[in-house]
C-alpha cells in the first residue's frame, strides 16, 4: 500500500475538483486527486457538454426546414442518427485533453484513478494507495435519482449517463421529469425526429417563472414535443413486439402508453454512496454533506463542494466552490457563499435563464408595495422582429428604491443575457445603472434596457415632469 503526505487531497475529478486541484497546484500546492471514473465528470461526459452538442444537431436540424415567412421553402433535413451521436461523441473528445490524466500530472497534481473513501478524520484510502492530508475537499458529484416506479427495475431505460453514448433513434421517446434535463432532451429529440412525450408529475420548469413557461411550452409543442403535466407514471413493464423491447407506461389516470425508449430525467442526488463519511466524522443527509458557508463540514479540515453539497448541482456552482475553498485554505480568508446572484439556463430553444429571486419570493421577502416588476417582449425588440423569434420575453424584479432583484429571460439568446443581470445583482447595482448603458442596435440585449428604462416611466412623462419642463423652456 502506497502511503501520501499531502497538503490538499480531492476526491472527485468533475468540475470542481478539477478547478480547485488545478488552482491550488499552480500556487506550490501539493495536491492528490482520486477520481475512479472518467476525467471531467458528469459535466463533460453525460451532462452539460453532450447535451449543448446534441441541442446543436437538433437546431442544426431544426433550421434546416427553413422559414416560408422569410421565403425559405421546406427542405426537411435528412437525419442520420448515429452520426448526430457521433457528433456528440467528438465534441466530448475535443475538450477530454483539457480535464485528463495528462494535463493534470502535467500541472504537477497525483493523480490516482481509483475510487476513495475516508478511513479517518484526516485519511483517504483506495485500493492502492493511502493519503494523509492537511485538507480533504470532497467533489464526488451526483447521481441520477431512480424513482420509485413499479417495474422500473424490469425495463430498459436511460438517464443522461446513458442516452448520448446510444447510436439508436428512438421511435417514441417516454421522458419521465420535466426540469431542464427532461426538456432539452425531449425538444432536442423531436427536432431530431423522434416521437416524444414528456410527461411531469407537478408543472414542468416549476422553479421558474410560470408565465415564461408557459410560452415555453408552446415552443415545445411546436417542436413536436407531446406535454402531459399533472399526471405520474404508477407502473412500467416491457415485452418484445417485432424483436424489438416495447415498454409499457401505466398513468394516474388510468391510461397507458407504449414506447420504444425511455429516460429517467427526475433529478439527482447527491453521491454520499462508499465514502465512508462516518469514519471522517462528516455529518450528512439526503440532500448532500451539511456545511457552514465557507463549505467546511464537521470535520474542519474537511471541506465539500459542487452537487455534494447539497445546494444548486450546477457546473458553475461547483467551479464558485472551488473558489471559496481555495481562499478559505491557502490564503485563510474566510470567504462565504453568496448564493443571491447564482444563474441557471434551461438550453431549450428558445432559452430559459434566471438569476436572483422571483416575484413571487420578492413579494414574501419585502412587501408587494415595495417591489415592481418590469417587462419587456420580444414582441417590441427589432432584432427579434427581423428574425421573426420575438416569443419571448424580459421580466425584471426590482426593489421600490431602484435595486435590482431578480431577472427572467426567455430568448434565443437568454443564457448570454443573463449575464448582465448576474452582473448587476452581484454588485447590488440600481436598475439606473441598466436602463443608462448604451446597447448596440439591433441586439436581443436592447430589450434588458427597455425593461430597466420602464422603471422610471411613470416618473419621467408624468404631469409634475411636463410642468418642470415647460418652466426650465423658459430660461
Amino acid at each position: 500500500m502506497q502511503q501520501i503526505e499531502t497538503d490538499i487531497c480531492v476526491i472527485g475529478g468533475g468540475s470542481g475538483g478539477l478547478s480547485l486541484a488545478a488552482a491550488a497546484v499552480q500556487m506550490g500546492v501539493h495536491v492528490v486527486l482520486f477520481e475512479g471514473g472518467k476525467m471531467g465528470g458528469d459535466c463533460l461526459n453525460n451532462g452539460c457538454v453532450p447535451s449543448k452538442a446534441l441541442l446543436a444537431a437538433a437546431k442544426a436540424a431544426y433550421q434546416a426546414n427553413g422559414n416560408r415567412a422569410m421565403g425559405i421553402k421546406n427542405n426537411p433535413p435528412q437525419i442520420d442518427f448515429a452520426t448526430v451521436k457521433a457528433h456528440v461523441a467528438s465534441v466530448i473528445a475535443t475538450i477530454e485533453p483539457h480535464d485528463s490524466i495528462a494535463r493534470f500530472e502535467g500541472l504537477g497534481v497525483t493523480v490516482i484513478p481509483e475510487m476513495a473513501y475516508f478511513s479517518g478524520p484526516r485519511e483517504v484510502q483506495s485500493a492502492t494507495t493511502t493519503v494523509r492530508a492537511k485538507y480533504i475537499v470532497i467533489a464526488s458529484g451526483s447521481k441520477p435519482v431512480l424513482p420509485p416506479i413499479p417495474g422500473l427495475d424490469q425495463v430498459d431505460y436511460h438517464t443522461n449517463e446513458t442516452i448520448f453514448a446510444d447510436p439508436e433513434k428512438p421511435d417514441h421517446l417516454l421522458i419521465i421529469g420535466g426540469g431542464p434535463i427532461g426538456v432539452e432532451m425531449a425538444q432536442a429529440h423531436a427536432r431530431l425526429g423522434c416521437s416524444v412525450t414528456l410527461i411531469e408529475a407537478a408543472q414542468i420548469m416549476g422553479r421558474d417563472d410560470p408565465e415564461l413557461v408557459a410560452i415555453l411550452k408552446q415552443e415545445l409543442m411546436k417542436s413536436g414535443v407531446t406535454l402531459i403535466e399533472g399526471i405520474s407514471v404508477t407502473r412500467l413493464s416491457q415485452s418484445i413486439k417485432g424483436g424489438q423491447p416495447l415498454i409499457t407506461a401505466n398513468f394516474s389516470n388510468g391510461k397507458q402508453m407504449t414506447c420504444s425508449h425511455l429516460l429517467i430525467a427526475v433529478g439527482r442526488r447527491p453521491a454520499l454512496d462508499n465514502l465512508g463519511l462516518d469514519a471522517a466524522k462528516v455529518r450528512h443527509n439526503v440532500k448532500g454533506i451539511i456545511t457552514d458557508r465557507r463549505l467546511r463540514t464537521s470535520n474542519r479540515c474537511v471541506y465539500a463542494i459542487g452537487d455534494v453539497a447539497g445546494r444548486q448541482k450546477l457546473t458553475h456552482v461547483a467551479g464558485y466552490h472551488a473558489g471559496i475553498v481555495i481562499r478559505n485554505t491557502l490564503f485563510k480568508i474566510p470567504a462565504k457563499l453568496n448564493d443571491s446572484a447564482v444563474p441557471w439556463v434551461t438550453y431549450c430553444d428558445p432559452e430559459l435563464a434566471h438569476v436572483g429571486i422571483g416575484y413571487n419570493d420578492a413579494q414574501t421577502r419585502f412587501g408587494t408595495d415595495k417591489i415592481t416588476l418590469l417587462e419587456a417582449p420580444l414582441a417590441a425588440n427589432d432584432r427579434a422582429i427581423a428574425e421573426r423569434r420575438s416569443e419571448g420575453m424580459i421580466k425584471i424584479i426590482a426593489h421600490k428604491n431602484g435595486r435590482i432583484l431578480g431577472a427572467s429571460i426567455l430568448a434565443p439568446a437568454a443564457g448570454e443575457m443573463i449575464l448582465a443581470w448576474s452582473h448587476a445583482i452581484a454588485n447590488k447595482a440600481k436598475i439606473g445603472s441598466m436602463a443608462s448603458l448604451i446597447v448596440p442596435y439591433p441586439t436581443y440585449g436592447d430589450a434588458s434596457k427597455r425593461a430597466a428604462g420602464s422603471f422610471f416611466t411613470t416618473k419621467l412623462f408624468s404631469p409634475l415632469t411636463r410642468r418642470l419642463v415647460r418652466l426650465l423652456l423658459k430660461f
